[in-house]
C-alpha cells in the first residue's frame, strides 16, 4: 500500500487537528481520532472501521505499529513527528501511531435488548472525562449499551475516547437528541415483548439501590453533574433510587454513581446464578 507523507499544516492536517476540539467537523467528516496504544487496539480487535493510520515518519517503530500497519486495511500516513505530536495532545510527548476511525450511526437498534438487558443512559452531561468513565464502567459491569442524550458532551471527544481506555469499542454508545427517542425505541421493545424497567437515581430515591429488584431488563439513568435527571426522565422513571452512602457527602460525581448502580445491578444478577 502506498504511503502518504505529511510534512507541512496542510489541508488534511489541519482537518484532523479541528476534530479534536470541534464536534461538527467530526461529524461532518464521520471521523474522530483516537489516541494510545489499548483504545487503537481495542478499535481494530472490535473491528471498528479504521480509515487512516499516521504514524510518527523519523521513528523506527515498535512491532505493535509495524503489526497495525501490516494487518489493518486502512490508509497509511507517515507524519513528521512535530505535527503527529500536536494531534496527539499528549504531555508524554509525540505518539508513535494514531488512528482515525470512522463515526458510527447513532442508531438505538444497535443496542440489544434481551432478557438480560442492562442499558444505561446519561442525561445531558458536560463532561467529557465523565462520559469516557461511564462507557468504561459500563464495559466493566456488563451493559448491554450507553445512550447520551440531550445537549451533552460529545462521546467522540478525545478526552472522552482517552477516558473510556477502549471501551468505546466494546460495546454501543449511541448519541440521542432527548428523552422522546430512547422512549419510542423502549416502547419498540415492550411491544416485542421485552418490557423495560426504567430506573433513575437520587438521593431521595424512594428505596435504596441494593434494596431493589435490578435483575429483569432494566435502564438506569444517570442525570447531569449538576442538576441531576431532567424533569421529562423523572416523570418517566417507573421509580428513583438513592445509594445509600455516610459521612458529610450528599452525593456521588455521576460517572461514580453510574459504576455503584451499574456493579450493583451485575451483583445482583451473579447473585441470581
Amino acid at each position: 500500500m502506498a504511503v502518504r507523507r505529511i510534512t507541512t499544516r496542510n489541508a488534511r492536517f489541519q482537518q484532523w487537528q479541528a476534530q479534536l476540539t470541534n464536534r461538527t467537523k467530526r461529524q461532518r467528516a464521520g471521523e474522530f481520532l483516537v489516541q494510545g496504544v489499548r483504545p487503537v487496539s481495542l478499535a481494530v480487535e472490535h473491528g471498528w472501521p479504521i480509515r487512516t493510520l499516521v504514524y510518527d515518519a523519523e521513528r523506527e517503530l515498535s512491532r505493535w505499529a509495524r503489526a497495525l500497519l501490516r494487518e489493518v486495511t486502512a490508509e497509511q500516513v507517515a507524519m513528521a513527528p512535530e505535527l503527529l505530536a500536536e494531534l496527539g495532545e499528549k504531555d508524554e510527548g509525540t505518539p508513535e501511531l494514531i488512528a482515525v476511525a470512522e463515526l458510527p450511526p447513532d442508531d438505538l437498534t444497535r443496542i440489544p435488548v434481551g432478557p438480560d438487558f442492562v442499558g444505561l443512559v446519561f442525561d445531558r452531561p458536560t463532561s467529557p472525562g465523565n462520559v469516557g468513565s461511564v462507557i468504561r464502567s459500563a464495559d466493566a459491569f456488563g451493559a448491554s449499551g450507553v445512550v447520551v442524550t440531550g445537549h451533552a458532551a460529545d462521546v467522540y471527544d478525545p478526552k472522552s475516547v482517552r477516558a473510556s481506555t477502549g471501551s468505546l469499542f466494546g460495546l454501543p454508545v449511541v448519541r440521542g437528541p432527548s428523552h422522546r427517542e430512547v422512549l419510542s425505541w423502549l416502547d419498540g421493545a415492550g411491544r416485542h415483548g421485552r418490557a423495560v424497567t426504567v430506573v433513575g437515581t437520587d438521593e431521595g430515591g424512594s428505596a435504596p439501590v441494593d434494596a431493589f429488584d435490578l435483575t429483569g431488563p432494566v435502564l438506569l439513568l444517570i442525570g447531569n453533574e449538576t442538576s441531576g435527571l431532567s424533569t421529562a426522565w423523572r416523570e418517566r422513571c417507573d421509580v428513583l433510587l438513592s445509594i445509600p452512602m455516610t459521612g458529610s457527602a450528599s452525593s456521588l460525581n455521576a460517572a461514580n454513581a453510574a459504576s455503584v448502580v451499574l456493579y450493583e445491578a451485575a451483583r445482583q444478577r451473579r447473585a441470581r446464578r
